[in-house]
């Protein structure tokens, strides 16, 4: 019989899904049922073990959720069941976020429970402003208030008169509806009109917008800018730091929408990239990396390795399903004794490097003509070559130094397929709300092709990794805005920027 799990109160932060703290992750991945809310990162949701049961729960002001007694009893009912629950909350649980009123739920019906606190939203929106919440020479005091009380109190419990000008920085949550009102009562109440003020609309994501003013005419700036729900509204003299401190709305990719077709588990990377830069991520893998139809060839070329005088290694997918399958065969990275390894593309060096082998030659270009150029000065005649690769690939490079002499044995060590399912549906929409586009191969094009027709891609920017990718481009009738200059994700971002760089100077 099952004992009573555990619930975890858990902060989500403000919205960039990489503010979660590392404990808050270990939750996730730990728990059975979550019940997130709507201010949570949908990215959040990947973190979970999988067969976890994931329930939205809503809890965003103006729009539908679930009752809090609702929420309160299933808590309480999953806990007594045995299962680990994490209670998913935007910002942090305890800053009004009801996570307190939970938490005495729990405790009063004799659940454990764990509260873990996040990134709280008035902190990330004003360091993702420009702003600060406080100053040495303009604010040594801050006062969190929210505009929306519980509907049982008789009467608000704010004091206007002393919150008016208790502190030098106020930072009033839920206000939007009332912004007219509530600068109108500061007024009122003490608050010299002319105190500068700002609404952080979106805080910490790449749509992201502030709009800066003081208090006699925020509510005007803000409804003109048609700023909505979730926003913070901040007053006080830290608002005119925003002039100096602009670090996120200024970055060379911010608010642009890029879709990342890539396969699920090396998205991340591409991802991390474009957030870097005030990006927003749209994941939809077209493509999935799955083992070859027939594994053999690459379990025995896993045993024989050391027998080739070069391995040549044209991915990190190809590294991954190679030492997967040297594992498998009871082996690691000494099997390679004297053979020399070649990685096609820096990534590639890296991944072989993480796995204990440094590649004794990285081309400096990427495609099959560079390599062999680089590649067949060091080769002895009749060298014998091993190319774990994708099933599918161009064979120019084999074909070429097999005339030359060489042996090689082209062994399939992955292949990609479509996604299915639900994951074709999630492509198209992601696909609708995307400015740009990236590709980072050819299956990656076909693939997209193959789900929403050419049509579906009309007036965005279309990305290529490289020459190889433009060429498939191409023959679907389509031209790439941008090419990246190395073929790598860090090129295919530079090279991104630099469009959009050169779009925002005309």
């Amino acid at each position: 019989m099952r004992g009573v799990g555990k619930v975890y109160l858990v902060g989500a932060g403000p919205g960039d899904p990489e503010l979660i703290t590392v404990k808050a992750q270990r939750r996730l991945a730990e728990a059975d049922l979550v019940l997130y809310d709507a201010l949570a990162h949908p990215e959040l949701l990947d973190l979970c073990k999988p067969g976890a049961e994931k329930v939205f729960v809503g809890k965003r002001a103006g729009k539908p959720s679930e009752r809090q007694a609702r929420i309160n009893a299933r808590l309480v009912d999953e806990a007594k069941a045995g299962r680990t629950v994490v209670r998913l909350k935007g910002g942090d649980p305890f800053l009004f976020g009801r996570g307190s009123e939970e938490a005495e739920v729990l405790a009063e019906a004799g659940v454990p429970f764990e509260v873990v606190p996040g990134v709280p939203s008035p902190v990330a929106a004003t360091a993702y402003a420009g702003l600060s919440l406080t100053h040495r020479n303009l604010a040594s005091s801050v006062t969190y208030l929210t505009a929306t009380e519980s509907p049982t109190k008789d009467r608000s419990s704010h004091d206007w008169a002393k919150l008016a000008t208790a502190s030098q920085t106020l930072v009033v949550f839920m206000g939007m509806r009332k912004l007219d009102h509530l600068m109108g009562l500061l007024v009122e109440h003490g608050r010299d009109p002319s105190t500068p003020a700002a609404v952080v609309h979106w805080a910490s994501m790449p749509q992201q917008r502030t709009v800066v003013g003081t208090i006699a005419d925020i509510a005007e700036k803000a409804a003109a800018a048609e700023l909505g729900l979730p926003s913070l509204i901040i007053v006080g003299e830290v608002v005119r730091l925003r002039e100096h401190l602009r670090w996120w709305d200024v970055r060379p990719l911010f608010g642009t929408r890029v879709l990342v077709t890539r396969a699920p588990h090396q998205a991340g990377s591409l991802a991390e990239l474009l957030r870097d830069r005030g990006a927003a991520p749209l994941l939809a893998p077209t493509i999935r990396v799955v083992p070859p139809a027939d594994r053999g060839p690459l379990l025995q070329a896993s045993r024989d390795v050391g027998a080739y005088d070069w391995v040549l290694f044209t991915s990190a997918n190809a590294v991954l399903a190679f030492f997967e399958a040297l594992a498998e065969t009871e082996g690691d990275a000494r099997r390679f004794g004297a053979a020399c390894v070649c990685a096609i593309g820096k990534k590639t060096a890296r991944a072989l490097k993480r796995r204990g082998v440094v590649a004794d030659r990285v081309p400096a270009e990427s495609r099959a003509e560079g390599v062999l150029a680089e590649l067949a000065p060091l080769l002895r005649p009749g060298a014998r070559l091993l190319l774990p690769r994708a099933e599918v690939a161009r064979e120019i490079l084999p074909e070429t130094l097999r005339e030359a002499g060489h042996r090689v044995d082209v062994v399939p060590a992955y292949r990609t397929v479509p996604v299915e399912g639900e994951a074709k549906g999630r492509v198209a929409s992601k696909l609708e709300e995307a400015d740009a586009v990236t590709f980072t191969s050819s299956s990656t094009v076909t693939n997209l092709l193959a789900l929403t027709g050419p049509d579906a891609l009309a007036g965005k920017v279309l990305a290529s990794i490289g020459p190889i990718t433009s060429a498939t481009l191409r023959d679907a009738g389509l031209t790439p805005t941008v090419e990246a200059q190395e073929a790598s994700i860090e090129g295919l971002v530079q090279a991104l920027e630099e469009h959009y760089a050169q779009e925002r100077d005309r």
